[in-house]
């Protein structure tokens, strides 16, 4: 009885305390990373959303081939006939959730080798590093696009083409800030009182080095998203008629005089990039306030 009577004053509490943490937070953010944030913001609302609300089928043709812009069709219309704004925000269902899962997958790859080589040292750091220094001894884009072209095009193939160029990214990262951590007091302390490598490891220098990982991950989103479209563009990515960014871009590159088809989607990859790179720099600079 005691717990439930206290439960519903505890819970406010915490929740009271975690509003305050995320005030002061955003506070000392600057008003570059807001503007990066509210942009982001903006294209995940959309990309949940724009099935509900959608203003054109972004698949059917809506009007005549090739018109300009006008207040029926505020990006105009491409080949086809089909709405250029529409497609545009449609494009955000494909564009966005490929880049959340290769950066998660090479943030959880890369940082999972790199712990392990930093830690453990000797034949584990030996193997895991030359891989790191095979893989990061290609161009990025001539790897992705070899990858991708030896899978097949399709923004699967083109997923782990991506994680192929961005984990050893987060290898080195890691490794680094292990190497680091493990040699600070509390780790020796555990490591004295019995605590298993792995357990040292998971509990005690994880926790500590994630921090340049997740800010380096921030900025690599829009990175991600570039070469997402850079792969669509040249046919290894999404397939027609996806209204996929890199798709489109394609299509109005074929067709210089009209200019709003490429318009469209070229200013939301820009967005984004620009939104990333406000938000990473932001907390980047909160964070090296904070260690100071």
């Amino acid at each position: 009885m005691t717990h439930i009577a206290h439960s519903p004053t505890v819970a406010p509490t915490f929740s009271r305390r975690m509003l305050t943490s995320f005030r002061q937070t955003s506070r000392r953010l600057p008003i570059t990373a807001k503007i990066g944030a509210a942009i982001l913001l903006f294209w995940i609302i959309t990309l949940l959303t724009i099935q509900f609300w959608a203003i054109a089928d972004p698949l059917a043709m809506v009007g005549r081939r090739l018109q300009p812009p006008s207040t029926d069709h505020w990006l105009g219309t491409d080949a086809l006939g089909r709405d250029v704004f529409s497609r545009t925000l449609h494009g955000s269902i494909w564009s966005i959730p490929i880049a959340i899962v290769v950066v998660a997958s090479a943030v959880a790859i890369g940082s999972l080798l790199g712990a392990l080589a930093g830690y453990f040292g000797g034949w584990w750091d030996s193997i895991i590093m030359r891989l790191v220094d095979v893989t990061v001894s290609f161009p990025p884009i001539l790897l992705a696009m070899s990858v991708a072209a030896m899978l097949g095009p399709g923004l699967a193939n083109a997923s782990i083409a991506m994680v192929i160029v961005w984990w050893p990214i987060y290898a080195r990262l890691m490794r680094a800030q292990v190497l680091e951590v493990k040699e600070r007091e509390h780790v020796e302390a555990a490591i004295a009182g019995g605590a298993s490598s792995l357990r040292v490891l998971r509990v005690h220098v994880m926790p500590l080095c994630w921090t340049p990982t997740l800010i380096n991950a921030t900025m690599d989103f829009g990175q991600v998203v570039l070469l997402a479209a850079s792969l669509s563009f040249i046919g290894l990515g999404a397939t027609p008629p996806s209204p996929e960014w890199g798709s489109m871009i394609s299509e109005g590159a074929t067709r210089f005089y009209d200019w709003w088809i490429a318009f469209g989607p070229g200013m939301a990859i820009l967005s984004v990039v620009l939104a990333t790179s406000f938000v990473g720099d932001g907390l980047r600079d909160l964070f090296d306030r904070r260690s100071t």
